[in-house]
């Protein structure tokens, strides 16, 4: 993953009622193995949380431009604007929001690389946590360490895609700290409006798939295996931090008649994007159905509904058609 351009700029919390305040860069990081690995560890953490996925608003409801940020990252991509400036005002406007949120301070790290053929701007809100290392004499020594899971703010921008035009959800950010206030308020920071409801989708394409399996009438066996298929290309290109496609996931599902499933979301109409972002919750949820009350705990694989158990609604029953035999065991040493 080459890194064409990288920065730190801190933002610090004073003591007191202070505001927050920016101690920006005067250059870019040089290259190095370390930052290679920081980018590596951020991408798998930012994959892992929860994101909106979208593209920038052309104009606000009011009809006014929705944010400078678009303005100037093409700025500086087309060589006006150098990428310590556009980095240290995109800093600027960070340090403000977070002030009027959140009370930590952090590094804002800004990226531009590439992954294959595309290119990215990346930027993440980095806070610290106490650690420890050993020192050249072997000895203990507490150590300040970047804190990847911990991220207050963050977005990445496949740049290819936002230059082509034929893409509504090169943009996500994260938005899973400090609230509906600071979510709105990095939103309109980046000027960004959501292009689909990821966790939204990624139901209505698991309920596309539920009732697929369901019109085929596959025995169990090949249920569990369609479902296990599903999730795990769904994990991996959440992994990836790439959206799912209705056609490869067809051809994931049945490799004999690739079409198949794909037909199935065509002709039925579910009206999916052309892109799903897979939303992590939602396909864990998936996997499982779980529930705990009143000292009882159930926890079932999901495509055993409807087969190995089943749901009476009208009296509010699950029955078990074949209880575990440990389970079995010990009711029978009971009764």
């Amino acid at each position: 993953m080459p890194i064409l351009n990288a920065i730190v700029h801190r933002i610090e919390k004073a003591a007191g009622e202070a505001p927050m305040s920016l101690v920006p860069a005067t250059s870019p990081l040089p290259s190095s193995p370390a930052l290679d690995d920081l980018l590596a560890g951020f991408n798998d953490a930012f994959n892992a949380k929860p994101k909106a996925w979208g593209h920038f608003a052309e104009t606000t409801p009011e009809g006014e431009v929705s944010s400078p940020f678009a303005s100037e990252l093409a700025g500086y991509l087309e060589g006006s604007r150098d990428f310590v400036a556009f980095s240290r005002d995109l800093a600027q406007r960070i340090a403000t929001l977070v002030g009027a949120h959140l009370s930590l301070s952090g590094d804002l790290l800004v990226l531009h690389h590439e992954v294959g053929d595309a290119r990215f701007l990346s930027f993440a809100l980095l806070h610290h946590r106490a650690g420890f290392a050993i020192d050249e004499a072997l000895q203990v020594v507490s150590a300040r360490q970047l804190n990847l899971t911990q991220m207050s703010l963050a977005a990445r921008l496949n740049l290819n895609q936002w230059q082509a035009g034929d893409s509504r959800q090169y943009l996500s950010w994260t938005r899973d700290r400090g609230g509906k206030k600071l979510a709105e308020g990095f939103a309109a920071l980046l000027g960004a409006e959501e292009g689909v409801d990821a966790s939204g989708e990624t139901r209505t394409l698991l309920k596309a798939f539920s009732d697929y399996v369901e019109q085929e009438d596959l025995p169990e066996e090949a249920s569990r295996e369609k479902t296990d298929a599903l999730i795990d290309y769904a994990s991996d290109q959440a992994r990836r931090g790439e959206p799912m496609t209705v056609e490869a996931l067809s051809e994931v599902l049945d490799e004999q008649q690739p079409k198949a499933f794909y037909d199935h979301i065509r002709n039925a109409d579910y009206g999916l994007s052309a892109e799903i972002p897979p939303d992590r919750r939602t396909l864990n949820q998936f996997r499982r159905f779980t529930g705990r009350a009143g000292g009882v705990s159930i926890s079932f694989d999901s495509h055993l509904l409807g087969s190995g158990v089943e749901y009476d609604e009208d009296r509010d029953r699950l029955i078990i058609k074949q209880v575990p035999r440990q389970l079995r065991e010990q009711l029978k040493r009971q009764s």
